[in-house]
């Protein structure tokens, strides 16, 4: 398919083209392009369009994206009479140069709004999980005095040394059933004084 956007105006006479070139100079665009036919282009392309800018975009600005390239497609004949040989392809260039042309923004955007590490005031601790760390640690440590000096030492040579139960029995002079005695006893008591938090 040939496109040719002036049609018999690009044999216009001299005075003529003088008025047009004027008229470019003044940035006044000069709107004669065949309606018939852009509206033809439009039907057959602008489908096809929309979907190259969804899948390229957002489905939410392709429409807008699909209008701007049929509005370049007619304006290329204000700057100066044009005949495209393949309506496809100056379209698929001008629908590559409209994406390129949102990502350069989109960066210079991005680029205006970016604040440095430096800048950015760092937020204390959280005081309401700083609150609950404290009271959790004072119920842990209301639970440990409750209980009996021997099972708070077993529980403790467990979990906070490391110990095993067959070293901590060796240690106390106890038997390994006397240490899981112990420690389960521990637990219980901690779980239930943490039950509530």
């Amino acid at each position: 398919m040939r496109l040719i956007l002036n049609g018999p105006e690009a044999a216009a006479s001299a005075k003529q083209r003088d008025a047009e070139v004027s008229a470019l100079e003044t940035r006044k665009p000069i709107a004669r392009v065949d309606t018939g036919l852009l509206g033809s282009l439009y039907r057959d392309h602008s489908p096809r369009l929309r979907r190259y800018f969804s899948r390229r975009g957002s489905a939410a600005n392709a429409e807008d994206l699909v209008q701007e390239t049929f509005v370049r497609l007619a304006g290329a004949k204000a700057r100066k009479p044009v005949v495209i040989e393949q309506p496809s392809a100056y379209l698929n260039q001008i629908a590559g140069n409209l994406l390129r042309e949102q990502a350069r923004f989109a960066v210079r955007r991005s680029s205006a709004l970016h604040t440095s590490d430096d800048a950015i005031q760092l937020s204390g601790p959280d005081p309401v999980g700083q609150l609950e760390a404290r009271d959790m640690l004072s119920r842990l440590e209301a639970a440990m005095a409750t209980m009996k000096p021997a099972t708070r030492e077993i529980f403790m040579a467990h979990r906070i040394d490391g110990y095993t139960y067959s070293e901590i029995a060796k240690l106390k002079g106890r038997t390994v059933k006397s240490v899981e005695r112990h420690i389960a006893k521990a637990v219980f008591q901690l779980s239930r004084a943490m039950r509530g938090f």
